[in-house]
């Protein structure tokens, strides 16, 4: 990432805060210029004790500056961490919204984990970066070239010999804070590869438990927290680095200028009160020094952070879409593939070829054929979860690249194979794309798909809670919660994938006759490996290497097809 581009980031997450965000930067410079007034009151109070002068006046001015500038640092450091507080939720929301808008494929490319580890820890550094940080870089800058003006004030002599340390500082840092800069960012990648490693554990627990393999992720993860450590002390070294020679450098010129100093009170080129605030200059520079460094520092961490926010933002993402409580109505709708071909990115066989087939309005359609024949890709197609290299798709006659997203995706209802079930509550899983229906309609597909045995083990409490990602249901009940879900959409087009694969005979049989029923009033495309699935379908079409080869009612295809056959005869249906 460029200087430029991560620069206006920044500016970009701090600027709907720029009010408070500049009351706090000048109550903090207010504080600053207060803090470089003291030496000068010191200087002041010595005068008047070495002129035999009362001290009354000088001292309660140096009190008064010391208490105004401690209110003022207080107030300044509320209001920049409030601030920094905004900033931090703006990147945490920014980035979900982006998140959440990704298209599919371009999700599928990224580790969850590590997606988790950039919404938290990533957009934490914010609150350090785009406000403290620039604060700190901007008062700093402030008070360092104040505090120069009033030691040339002072004595320029000394300046020039203060100057000449504080140059080999400067070369210092200009060689330390790309290595922090690259510290930094494997730091962060480090901390999303732990996150990445967990969630691969977590997500195939139970297999990770019957497989015994505790001991191999558990190597796994701490690997990834090893590498971890090792780029945090990476970053701490370079870190502290930059800080001690910070502070050398302070404690050099002091030193320099009480020798050069001295020679100048003892030669009469100077007094002693002047060399007392030229001191307590030097000794104040090392506040404004730490201030620079610090901020150096993370802002060069805040650069690492940027660049992988940065890498989501380039993401593709699809359009903001329809509330989730809008929903279509009309007729069953009609689809049309024409030469449709499709490959995955990581694939070298394509998924589709050449793909042509008519789903007409109304009725039971099924996909069947072997694996990896392209069934499941034909919905995905519909939903426009990928596009097609070549050909076109119609639904109502209208090709898809004419359909806004928004009212495709309100007109279908799609159950995919590997069904989602949330945390929360059964209302909330049933009702999760129709939110505002009725309790009556709730119970009425509840009935439909045979899911009233759920509800009674539940208490008859629509509210009662699901564990995550519904372990406490059957694989058999996760499938009907997601064909109900659906059917509360009312769509014109419902597209079910292996709805029955987790089912018993007596719940098949009764989801087969929900399904045939729902196709009389809409459009239904079944994927079933099961063939008593779609034993009734008005209209089966095989798919084999990502064409249909034929199509037909059951009897016609086991007389005509002879993969369709083999399939039939498998499953003892011929």
């Amino acid at each position: 990432m460029s200087d430029r581009h991560w620069m206006r980031m920044i500016v970009g997450y701090v600027r709907p805060h720029r009010g408070p965000f500049l009351a706090a930067a000048t109550l903090l410079l207010a504080s600053s210029v207060l803090g470089l007034a003291q030496p000068l009151a010191a200087k002041a109070l010595i005068d008047h004790l070495t002129d035999g002068l009362g001290v009354g006046r000088p001292l309660a001015w140096l009190t008064g500056l010391v208490l105004v500038a401690a209110v003022l640092l207080g107030l300044g450091n509320y209001l920049i961490l409030r601030t920094a507080e905004a900033v931090t939720l703006d990147g945490r929301r920014g980035l979900v919204r982006h998140l959440l808008r990704l298209t599919v494929p371009a999700l599928q490319r990224q580790a969850p984990g590590d997606l988790l580890a950039r919404v938290a820890g990533d957009t934490m550094l914010l609150r350090q970066v785009a406000s403290q940080s620039l604060i700190d870089l901007f008062t700093g800058a402030v008070m360092l070239l104040g505090a120069l003006v009033l030691m040339a004030i002072v004595d320029l002599t000394l300046l020039v010999v203060t100057v000449v340390v504080g140059l080999l500082l400067v070369l210092i840092m200009k060689l330390l804070m790309p290595r922090i800069r690259d510290a930094a960012l494997r730091s962060q990648e480090s901390v999303g590869e732990i996150g990445a490693a967990l969630e691969r554990a977590l997500g195939a627990f139970t297999t990770m438990k019957a497989s015994g393999a505790e001991v191999a992720e558990v190597a796994r993860i701490d690997g990834a927290a090893v590498t971890a450590y090792r780029q945090g002390v990476s970053l701490a070294r370079w870190g502290s680095v930059a800080g001690t020679s910070a502070g050398l450098a302070i404690q050099i010129a002091f030193l320099v200028v009480l020798g050069v100093g001295g020679a100048r009170v003892a030669g009469g080129a100077m007094p002693v009160s002047a060399l007392v605030a030229f001191l307590l200059y030097v000794a104040y520079l090392s506040q404004p020094v730490m201030q620079l460094i610090g901020a150096g520092t993370y802002l060069q961490v805040g650069r690492a952070a940027l660049t992988r926010i940065a890498e989501i933002d380039a993401l593709p993402t699809e359009p903001l879409l329809f509330d989730r409580g809008e929903m279509a109505s009309g007729p069953p709708a009609t689809v049309v593939f024409e030469g449709v071909g499709f490959r995955y990115p990581d694939r070298d066989e394509p998924a589709l070829s050449d793909l042509t087939l008519t789903v007409p309005a109304g009725g039971l359609t099924a996909l069947v054929g072997p694996s990896g024949s392209g069934k499941t890709t034909v919905l995905a197609l519909i939903e426009r979860f990928h596009e097609p290299q070549h050909g076109r798709i119609l639904v109502d006659g209208r090709p898809l690249t004419d359909w806004p997203l928004r009212d495709l995706r309100a007109a279908i209802g799609y159950v995919e194979q590997d069904v989602s079930v949330l945390a929360g509550t059964l209302r909330e899983n049933i009702t999760y794309a129709a939110p505002g229906v009725s309790d009556e309609q709730i119970h009425e597909v509840l009935r439909t798909t045979r899911l009233e045995p759920l509800l009674d083990r539940l208490g008859g409490d629509l509210d009662a809670p699901v564990r995550h990602r519904g372990l406490s249901l059957s694989g058999g009940e996760r499938q009907r919660i997601a064909v109900a879900r659906a059917l509360l959409r009312q769509p014109r087009l419902l597209l079910l994938d292996e709805v029955t694969s987790q089912l018993d005979a007596t719940n098949e049989a009764a989801l087969r006759e929900v399904i045939q029923e729902i196709s009389r009033r809409t459009t239904v495309i079944v994927v079933a490996h099961r063939l008593s699935t779609v034993l009734a379908a008005d209209q089966i079409v095989v798919l084999d290497n990502g064409t249909a080869r034929s199509a037909g009612s059951h009897p016609d295809l086991v007389r005509t097809d002879s993969l369709y056959a083999t399939l039939a005869a498998e499953q003892t249906l011929a």
